[in-house]
């Protein structure tokens, strides 16, 4: 097979040759991506408004919706534009972005969700201490290390998954999804960035037991608080947080623990859109269905008049605690 290192564009998976099927999968994921971006951004402006919530809890759940509006616009709008122009190509330097933010916000919205365990921990678990350990400073280097993990694997992963010896340049997939990339590989330099993954998931791991622990001495304390109030009130702002955790690993479990070998084309979509798309479409509706004061801020959106008036200065200032 010919070296096509130097190539300048890679050709991904096109949903469909049919020119009326390619318009209709354009609308659809018009309506994905519009569902996805607004839900987030009404949460981050909730959260930025109501002064109810600034608190650490919502100050990472704003970061948690930052990230997913940045994950689901790196692949949606580029696949949103092949459909509706008849193309497959991506550029080079486009498909290393891909990658690059991909991993970006991928690790570091798995890194948030990590803090947000161990937020809800203190909150349970230690509530004397809660204002001391989350303090405004504490959050602040909290969701800046978050982001820099993010960017340390995006970097990891563009590099390593680049580094390699192309001998085609026909990416199985709408979008450029590593795995399907490595295929591409003509030498073992591909080993390198699977040694990349590998490390990257026992950091997942970790930050999973890390949850799971977490969880148990919370469901632990909760059991023995008196008040049937209480047990509710606790309950209710780690239930959101735990069916979000288990929505990215259910999805990315689905995607990648399936027998090896080909995989049809139209199941190599469907997987990666369950776990690339499915998380940021329903983490707002998650947190808004299960939070009151979510609720109660994005009510309070849609009746501009409720909300004082904020200097657009301001409004980019969150206080914390």
């Amino acid at each position: 097979m010919p070296n096509l290192t130097s190539t300048s564009e890679f050709l991904l998976l096109e949903f469909s040759d049919i020119r009326e099927l390619q318009i209709l999968y354009f609308f659809v994921f018009l309506a994905v991506y519009l569902s996805a971006v607004t839900g987030n951004l009404l949460i981050i402006i909730a959260v930025a408004l109501d002064h109810h919530l600034h608190t650490p809890m919502y100050f990472f759940l704003m970061n948690l919706a930052l990230l997913d509006v940045g994950l689901v616009s790196i692949m949606v709008p580029k696949a949103m534009a092949n459909s509706l122009l008849n193309t497959r190509s991506i550029s080079y330097s486009g498909c290393v972005a891909q990658v690059f933010f991909y991993f970006l916000f991928g690790g570091s919205d798995f890194a948030i969700l990590t803090i947000m365990a161990h937020d809800r921990y203190v909150a349970i678990c230690n509530p004397l201490q809660y204002e001391t350990i989350m303090r405004r400073g504490a959050c602040i280097q909290m969701a800046a290390s978050a982001w820099f993990t993010g960017t340390v694997f995006g970097i990891l992963h563009s590099g390593g998954t680049f580094a390699i010896t192309f001998c085609s340049n026909v990416i199985n997939q709408f979008f450029c999804e590593v795995p399907q990339i490595l295929k591409l590989s003509c030498s073992n330099m591909y080993l390198i960035e699977v040694g990349i993954i590998m490390f990257g998931c026992s950091l997942v791991l970790g930050c999973c037991i890390f949850i799971i622990v977490s969880y148990m001495q919370i469901f632990a304390t909760v059991l023995r608080m008196p008040s049937v109030q209480g047990r509710k009130k606790a309950l209710s702002t780690c239930l959101p947080h735990l069916t979000v955790v288990s929505l990215l690993l259910f999805t990315g479990f689905f995607a990648y623990a399936r027998p090896p070998g080909n995989t049809y084309s139209e199941l190599n979509i469907i997987y990666a859109m369950i776990y690339a798309l499915l998380p940021p479409l329903l983490n707002p509706f998650i947190y808004s269905m299960r939070n009151k004061e979510i609720k109660t801020a994005l009510l309070k959106l849609i009746d501009f008049g409720h909300f004082p008036q904020i200097s657009s200065s301001r409004i980019l200032l969150v206080k914390l605690g």
